[in-house]
This record gives C-alpha cells, structure tokens and sequence, in this order.
C-alpha cells in the first residue's frame, strides 16, 4: 500500500512553527479518495502511525527537505525508518521539471480547484481559523492540502515511478 503526505505549518522552521495540518491519502486500491486531516493538537505520533499502518511506500514532494524533518522535530518521529520514503521532486528534476510543487503541476496540465493558493495563504487562513474560529477559513486550508496530497498521486502516475 502506498500513501501521500503533504504537512501545512506556520512558518518553515519547525524549531520556531507548529505544524498545523498533515494530510495523508493512503491508497488502497479501493476507489475512494478519502484523505486524512488532522489539524492542530488532533496531530500525534499515535495517530500518524495508525494513519500509515500497512503503508509501505510513502510519497512526497520535498518531503526529504522540509516534511518529515518537520515531522521529526516537531513529533519526535522519524518516517523515513518506518516506511520506504520517496520524494518525487527528485523525479521530478529528472524529467526537467523545476520548481515548487504548483509550478511542476501546471507545467504538467495537473488542474487545481483552487490554483492561486499558496503556502503563504495557508498560513493566514489557520491563523483566521484560530483567532476567530473561522471553519471557513479552515475549511479552505485543508481542500488545499487534499489538492496537493492527490495531486502528488497524479503527479507520480504522470512520471510513471
């Protein structure tokens, strides 16, 4: 079984940021395309390995740089021991494809429901979610980052990897 994992924070460095969403689709062959979200306190070394349990293979775009070291210090866990970790940016650079991860998408004609978001948004809306309990705001931040853990699994189909 392979999973996708994509984190959203607060800032880039997880000695001074918390991580606010990790967002992990496990594909199972089956045909739904459920994601897990957890958010904020709700995100546990317990609960991310029970998420990932029968995976064999996880899938990130510079995960081996940002995700699970941000993952490491901030849960104390480090993912690339437990599972076969694969960070389809390097794919990517293989190919010729360059850039962050929307950048790469669009290249590829990969469509998005929300194509002018970014990490910087991400940001500000857990910041609204949380100073003004805004489910909106939450709402939108975690339809981006199902975006980009199911876009990582078309992404790897279009690399054929």
């Amino acid at each position: 079984m392979d999973a996708y994992l994509d984190i959203e924070t607060t800032g880039m460095s997880a000695n001074y940021h918390k991580l606010t969403v990790v967002g992990i689709f496990v594909d199972d062959g089956s045909s739904g395309d459920f994601v897990h979200q957890p958010t904020g306190e709700d995100i546990t070394t317990d609960q991310l390995m029970d998420t990932l349990r029968g995976v064999e293979t996880l899938y990130t775009y510079n995960g081996r740089r940002f995700d699970l070291p941000f993952i490491r210090q901030s849960l104390g866990i480090n993912l690339a021991d437990s599972f076969t970790h694969r960070d389809l940016m390097y794919d990517c650079w293989t190919n010729k494809l360059y850039g962050g991860l929307k950048v790469v998408e669009r290249r590829l004609g990969i469509k998005r429901n929300l194509p002018d978001m970014n990490g910087y948004h991400a940001v500000q809306l857990w910041h609204q979610y949380r100073a003004d309990e805004d489910e909106s705001a939450l709402e939108v931040l975690l339809e981006y980052n199902r975006e980009d853990v199911l876009n990582l699994k078309t992404l790897r189909d279009l690399l054929n990897v």
